[in-house]
């Protein structure tokens, strides 16, 4: 079971990701609350695997939240829903660490992949966002990360392509004849040798690189 905590200012908004996360098998609604700081409370006293964190909320805003969410012992994972595209929220999102940033205009079909993508390590991007995290996070990663692509065996730098693809863990694997089990490990492997947080930067490191 998925549990998942839901942070938006706007009723209206929680009551309609409740209704579609709630409806599935997989996924129960353990907060719901309308302020960074409420969601900051909720995720220290009780366990939440996934958070869908709006930006624009009084008192502690979503990306305030979010820093100090996963500056907390065994975070959740963190999925940004807003209804701006604005290219500072997209890096600083990326920079703290969050999973995924997605538009408010996703269908409730992107939205439950969504969830299920991060809670398995992947990493989601709504697709009208990815040249601004190309732009924003080449810079920041130009002189250390893409130094240590040499530092990768031929397997890691094969599954960092496939990565950088947009292949899930489970496509990488089917691709390579390998389990999933070993894909996360690979992934670990080039997450550490490239000095990157997450698959976001390594994506990046990879354009950067020019081997995607």
């Amino acid at each position: 079971m998925i549990r998942i905590g839901i942070a938006d200012d706007l009723p209206m908004i929680r009551t309609g990701f409740e209704l579609i996360l709630d409806n599935e098998r997989d996924m129960s609604i353990v907060a719901s609350v309308g302020n960074g700081q409420e969601i900051i409370d909720a995720c220290a006293s009780r366990p939440i695997d996934v958070v869908l964190m709006d930006i624009r909320m009084p008192e502690v805003d979503g990306l305030a939240a979010s820093e100090q969410i996963l500056g907390q012992p065994d975070p959740p994972k963190i999925v940004i829903l807003t209804t701006f595209g604005l290219d500072e929220y997209v890096a600083r999102a990326i920079s703290v660490g969050c999973s995924g940033f997605l538009l408010k205009d996703a269908t409730a079909d992107v939205l439950v992949g969504a969830v299920r993508a991060v809670f398995d390590g992947d990493a989601v991007l709504a697709p009208s966002l990815l040249r601004t995290v190309f732009d924003k996070a080449q810079t920041s990663i130009r002189s250390h990360e893409v130094q240590g692509i040499s530092d990768l065996t031929d397997r890691e730098l094969e599954v960092l392509k496939l990565l950088a693809s947009g292949l899930s863990n489970a496509e990488i694997a089917e691709r390579l004849f390998l389990s999933q089990a070993t894909v996360k490990t690979h992934i670990t492997r080039v997450l550490a040798k490239l000095g990157v947080r997450d698959r976001v930067q390594a994506v990046i490191a990879a354009f950067t690189a020019g081997i995607a």
